[in-house]
């Protein structure tokens, strides 16, 4: 297969992965509470390791050392630093308003922005070399679970119904496929190697400062065992594909 067809299937089973968070309606909040944590360690590590391991040596290798590509990485980095603060803006002003309903909006949103930004990184790199581009597109996949099965248990609260939440939760993540198809077009008449030190910038913001801060302030030792161990299995699995791949 082509960097075309990669690009369509990655982009619509990112999308797919948003009918995961319907699991919030079978499981106790208890229960949810424990996979999720260990979830989101391992997706900080599978992050963490896809920039280290994989886009940034590929890109180092690509820019010959050139500080541009480390401007790229804080270029990627800093875009979602400002989109983040952004939105916690939104989210502190629909507060103010006591409206329960706009916030569950603002998350659609900012998880279709999200999506997208996404996928132009992602599949620039299927467009570059498709065996990182898959390699960034599970590490991306990884981060989505348990953050489809918080998005999706704060659509219900807020008075969304199952079948709609599902929709519209499904329809932000085929942003990614835009975003994926988007690059592709333009790819002809452009240069798109600025993508993955843009990706690894990404990985680098979400892994650190959204995913490793819910993950390393626990008081149980058990317990910051089992995230420390997650998070490691995360960097050993992208670790695997390198030494296989």
């Amino acid at each position: 297969m082509g960097a075309l067809e990669w690009i369509i299937i990655s982009g619509l089973l990112m999308s797919a992965i948003a009918m995961v968070g319907s699991i919030t309606l079978i499981l106790k909040e208890q229960t949810l509470h424990k996979l999720q944590i260990p979830l989101v360690a391992f997706a900080a590590g599978s992050l963490m390791g896809g920039a280290f391991l994989h886009m940034i040596p590929v890109g180092l290798i690509n820019y010959q050392g050139h500080d541009l590509f480390f401007i790229w990485i804080l270029v990627g980095f800093s875009l979602f630093f400002v989109l983040e603060q952004f939105l916690h803006w939104r989210h502190c002003q629909l507060d103010k308003k006591d409206s329960k309903e706009p916030l569950t909006y603002l998350i659609l949103i900012g998880d279709g922005l999200h999506n997208f930004i996404g996928g132009l990184a992602i599949g620039g790199t299927f467009l570059i070399d498709i065996r990182l581009g898959l390699m960034a597109w599970l590490a991306a996949a990884v981060h989505e679970v348990p953050q489809e099965l918080g998005d999706f248990a704060v659509l219900i609260h807020g008075g969304w119904k199952k079948g709609p939440a599902l929709f519209f939760n499904v329809i932000s993540g085929l942003t990614f496929l835009l975003g994926g198809l988007i690059v592709y077009l333009v790819s002809h008449q452009i240069n798109i190697d600025f993508l993955i030190p843009l990706a690894a910038g990404n990985f680098l913001y979400i892994g650190a400062s959204d995913l490793v801060p819910a993950i390393n302030k626990h008081e149980s030792l058990i317990s910051n065992l089992i995230h420390f161990l997650s998070f490691t299995a995360g960097i050993s699995i992208m670790w695997l594909i390198k030494v296989i791949f």
